[in-house]
């Protein structure tokens, strides 16, 4: 190997990637197919590379192979005037290998590319770049404000380098703290998940009333709330702890004859939610500011899915007959989910990798069941076993301790609803 494969090799390495395969005739590296190389890894991995990052030593990850292994890849608008619809290829002087005769940016089922080499002296001819497959399991994302949920999944699918992506629940962009996010394979739970309870840090703001019931809308009217009591303030929040009924915001994702609501306030309609039944737990006062006009209260809701923070802002300034709206929002739990296993998306670019895996993903938002060899063996291809006698549903794991399935018991047996190790 040469002493610039070497330091080719090296620096790929730098990224982290599993597979690294490099096309190489007589390696000469210059100032511009070090950009174009340094362009591939990233559009590859994601990752920011710097040309002078090492690592500390290039191992077996090169190889050389036909350069035609990644000429396939090639368009036919790509082609030189006169050429066949092949990859056009010139026989090396030296080594009587095709080259490559021109840079064609493309994919191949290797991984992304970039062909960098030429007639004369350019000698890398391609680099290829090999994701390795992104494990099945559950990422639990801090998100930050001015971001919504899509903003947070396209941003995982670029790190982890997989388009299956999706998110359990939503939050406002104006919200910060847990998302649940569903990796590869667990993107089956997301809709099973044990997620019937929720936890907030919210400031409320007293004086005023806004189009989306958080600081975000359009200011609708404005009161002087300093006459409000601490005592009121308590005694509206009571109203508000139990079991209610809610009417969701406006503005808020429910969906009215199959279409979203904020998306048809967008497009100027008026809309009537009707209230449904909502459970807040916990609604404590944690501290009440006073500034002039405004009483801002700092509170802790714990509540069912489906419970409007700002909503009950809202209610809670309506009651006292002032007006109200969120001013602040933050997600601390999620069912079993808590801020101590998420990681903003700054730390997760940083060290991308899953919060749980599947079995632990699994094992933490269902109750658990084991089975024998036989019964695993019928569960891997859909089939039912005896009950369990767990209430709701629940996780299977084979003798090894790996995820199976999620199933429910119905009457005597078990029925699998999502097959997650399925046979073959």
């Amino acid at each position: 190997m040469s002493a610039q494969t070497k330091v080719l090799a090296e620096r790929l390495l730098a990224t982290r990637i599993e597979s690294i395969r490099v096309v190489l005739r007589r390696v000469t590296v210059d100032a511009g197919a070090g950009a174009r190389i340094e362009h591939a890894v990233r559009r590859a991995s994601g990752r920011r590379v710097g040309w002078s990052d090492l690592a500390e030593s290039a191992g077996e990850a090169v190889t050389v192979v036909p350069s035609e292994t990644v000429a396939t890849g090639a368009r036919a608008r790509d082609r030189l005037p006169g050429q066949d619809s092949r990859f056009p290829e010139r026989a090396d002087p030296v080594l009587g290998n095709p080259e490559p005769v021109r840079a064609v940016p493309g994919r191949h089922a290797g991984g992304a590319y970039l062909v960098v080499s030429g007639y004369g002296n350019a000698r890398i001819s391609a680099v290829s770049v090999k994701r390795p497959a992104v494990p099945p399991g559950l990422v639990v994302v801090d998100k930050a404000p001015g971001m919504t949920s899509h903003d947070v999944v396209a941003k995982v699918r670029r790190i982890l380098g997989t388009r299956k992506v999706g998110h359990a629940g939503t939050l406002d962009p104006m919200a910060t703290g847990v998302l649940v996010l569903g990796i590869e394979r667990a993107t089956k739970l997301l809709g099973h998940l044990a997620m019937d309870t929720k936890v907030y840090l919210g400031t409320i703001r007293l004086g005023a009333a806004t189009t989306t019931d958080d600081a975000e809308g359009e200011t609708l009217s404005e009161m002087d709330a300093s006459g409000v009591t601490d005592d009121a303030v308590h005694a509206g929040i009571g109203k508000l702890t139990g079991d209610i009924m809610q009417v969701p915001s406006s503005v808020s994702a429910v969906k009215i004859d199959g279409k979203r609501a904020y998306a048809r306030v967008r497009e100027g309609e008026q809309v009537e939610i009707p209230a449904r039944p909502i459970t807040v737990n916990r609604f404590d006062v944690l501290s009440i500011r006073r500034a002039g006009a405004v009483v801002e209260i700092d509170a802790m809701v714990d509540c069912s899915s489906g419970t409007y923070v700002r909503a009950l802002a809202r209610d809670l300034g309506a009651d006292l007959g002032v007006g109200g709206h969120l001013g602040a929002l933050r997600r601390t739990r999620v069912g079993p989910f808590d801020l101590r296993v998420a990681r903003t998306l700054e730390q997760l670019e940083e060290n991308p990798g899953l919060s749980l895996d599947l079995d632990e993903s699994v094992a933490t938002a269902f109750k658990r069941y084991d089975v024998d060899e036989r019964q695993t063996a019928a569960l891997r291809y859909g089939q039912r076993i005896p009950a369990a006698g767990v209430q709701g549903t629940y996780g299977v794991f084979d003798p090894d301790g790996h995820v199976l399935a999620l199933a429910t018991d119905e009457g005597a047996v078990a029925r699998p609803i999502v097959v997650l190790a399925p046979a073959g």
